[in-house]
């Protein structure tokens, strides 16, 4: 098992900071009257500076010490990503205490568990709609003694509760002695516990993952070596701060001097956000960038034409970064496609893109080579809450990526691969262990290399691909061994499918549970004639568009490999109905429980 790893990130980049406690005071410091934060009002685009955002974040810190936190204890955020999450964050970590992240779509009773497990002894809520959450679980939190809430609306807030509103937090905090902030900020040790992230976890209860000072400042410094973002440039943000990944561009931009942009809060309006925004860096999910592919693609007139210009613009930016001459003919076909398509799709983003980075999921690498060719450059990393979120990362330029790998080793960290096939991963970025659970801390980590728990390889040139998950592989009642991500990652790229499950473990052949793209419903009934879009699932017609997707998959593999059977269910998978993780995961046995008679179904019959 030969370890992969890669050197140490260098110094002069950023604001020298040693925790995460004393980067956002340092970044004020350093980057002063410069854009740091830009939300949307109305129709409106607000900017926020480097010195207001410190003075918020100061206010709110002394307002927790105002309150009794101490260095050490807990505080949670239970809210959307916008940029009052980002000064509650700092003010937090400013303090001296730890925060926990909740997602702001958990249930009351998630919430519960996170806030009552995690000690939590105060917790900044959203709106009404959290603060409703809260109220409901308070009794069985029993350290929880403050609720702040960001945005009250109408609601009255009860002061013998504990309740206060962050206007109301951030005066008594404008009132206390700056020096004390400085002092709690300073105090703060790398070894010091700085999140409890709460893993939202495809199967059981989600594990608190303790990540400290020491494991996220060494992940931002390795991220900072390589990053397209400089002073001034900005990273738009839709991702769930209460996530891993998240907040590590949060920490990395601000690190920088950069523009952090939050989306406007509306799902379907990420694409004309970006558009106004304009953005550097763009970090997402596999499942954004399906939708933008699919955006795309729909528009071009032959599909031949539209490999071919893929084709030419691939070879010709690769040339490019090697330093290689252009054939003339093949710049003549690059610069007809820079017209016809590049240009068009660098505009859904904005028109300014330098980089994207997609993890948490498998993409297809066709999507990838497609972005690439237009002028996106979308790279693939792989990380988990374990590792602070990153471990291995493609890069841009040079000899830096491979389509349909995960990259190689940020800065510091080490890759191998055990003999039973599992990713292991070695590093100042992995994490403590996991909160009241030494069992589960004893079987992730085994002389400080995580077990991922991911199976892969690693290539000649020390780029990881991921193969599947050691759970995950599906064995045929014949004993043939295979990874569904596979054949749902095939399927998914089709205009019409937004959730593809297959199924077979100890069955005789593999079947698919298949969902409809729902913003797709209306040009699909368009295109098969159907009147209703809502009786699509059940109409012959779909069955046989979707027999043709999964006719084209099944020619990519062996009969044994191949699906035989499908079945589109009437709606679609949803973190709300419990069968996604909150990054777009799906919860497999969540979904083969639900769906357990339907699969029983499509077994026992034949289409």
């Amino acid at each position: 098992m030969e370890a992969v790893t890669a050197g140490v990130a260098g110094a002069g980049v950023g604001t020298g900071s040693k925790t995460i406690a004393d980067l956002l005071p340092l970044a004020a410091e350093k980057y002063g009257d410069q854009i740091a934060q830009r939300y949307k009002s109305g129709d409106s685009w607000v900017d926020l500076t480097y010195n207001e955002l410190g003075r918020a974040v100061r206010e709110i810190s002394l307002g927790l010490v105002d309150l009794g936190i101490e260095p050490g204890e807990k505080v949670a955020i239970l809210s959307h990503t916008r940029h009052e999450w980002t000064d509650a964050c700092f003010g937090i970590l400013t303090s001296g205490a730890a925060l926990v992240t909740i997602y702001q779509t958990n249930s009351a009773e998630e919430c519960q568990y996170v806030l009552a497990h995690s000690d939590s002894r105060a917790v900044f809520a959203e709106d009404a709609e959290q603060l409703a959450k809260v109220r409901e679980v308070r009794s069985r939190c029993p350290e929880l003694k403050h609720v702040i809430v960001i945005d009250p609306g109408g609601a009255e807030l009860d002061a013998e509760q504990g309740e206060v509103s962050v206007e109301a937090l951030r005066e008594r905090g404008a009132a206390r002695d700056a020096a004390e902030w400085k002092k709690r900020y300073e105090a703060v040790a790398p070894d010091d516990v700085c999140l409890f992230i709460y893993t939202s976890g495809t199967t059981g209860p989600p594990k608190g993952c303790l990540l400290s000072h020491g494991n996220y400042r060494a992940i931002t410094d390795a991220v900072i070596k390589d990053s397209v973002l400089e002073e001034g440039d900005s990273a738009y943000l839709f991702l769930p701060l209460a996530h891993a990944f998240a907040i590590l561009i949060q920490f990395a931009t601000f690190e920088l001097g950069a523009i952090l942009a939050y989306w406007s809060g509306d799902p379907k309006q990420i694409i004309p956000d970006l558009t106004e925004v304009k953005p550097s860096f763009f970090p997402s999910v596999p499942r954004m960038f399906e939708k933008i592919y699919t955006l795309a693609t729909n528009a071009a007139p032959d599909r031949e034409q539209l490999d071919k210009a893929v084709d030419v613009g691939v070879k010709v930016r690769m040339a490019r970064e090697a330093g290689e001459e252009v054939p003339p003919e093949l710049e003549a076909a690059f610069d007809k496609a820079e017209e016809a398509l590049y240009k068009n799709v660098r505009a859904l983003f904005g028109g300014k893109i330098r980089e994207c980075v997609t993890g948490a999921a498998p993409i297809a690498p066709e999507i990838l080579r497609f972005f690439y060719a237009c002028g996106v450059p979308v790279m693939e990393g792989y990380g988990m809450t374990e590792t602070s979120t990153s471990a291995t990362v493609n890069r841009p330029t040079g000899n830096g990526f491979r389509f349909g790998s995960v990259g190689r080793p940020q800065a510091g960290v080490e890759v191998k691969i055990a003999d039973d096939g599992e990713v292991l991963i070695k590093g100042p970025n992995i994490f403590q262990g996991y909160y009241k659970n030494d069992e589960a801390t004893a079987e992730a980590l085994e002389d400080r290399w995580l077990h991922t728990g991911d199976l892969g390889r690693l290539d000649e040139d020390g780029f990881l691909f991921i193969t599947g998950r050691k759970k995950d592989i599906i064995i045929t009642a014949g004993g043939k061994n295979i990874t569904p991500a596979n054949l749902e990652n095939g399927l998914k790229q089709s205009r019409w499918i937004s959730q593809a499950v297959v199924v077979g473990d100890r069955r005789p052949y593999l079947v698919a549970l298949i969902t409809l793209d729902q913003e797709e419903l209306p040009a699909l009934a368009q295109e098969l004639g159907v009147e209703d879009p809502s009786t699509l699932p059940q109409d012959e017609r779909v069955h046989a568009e979707i027999q043709k997707v999964v006719d084209e998959v099944n020619s990519h593999v062996g009969p044994v490999e191949q699906i035989k059977r499908f079945e589109v269910l009437p709606g679609d998978l949803s973190q709300e109905t419990g069968e996604l993780t909150p990054t777009l995961k799906v919860k497999r046995n969540v979904v083969h429980e639900k769906f357990a008679d339907v699969i029983d179904g499509v077994y026992s019959r034949a289409r």
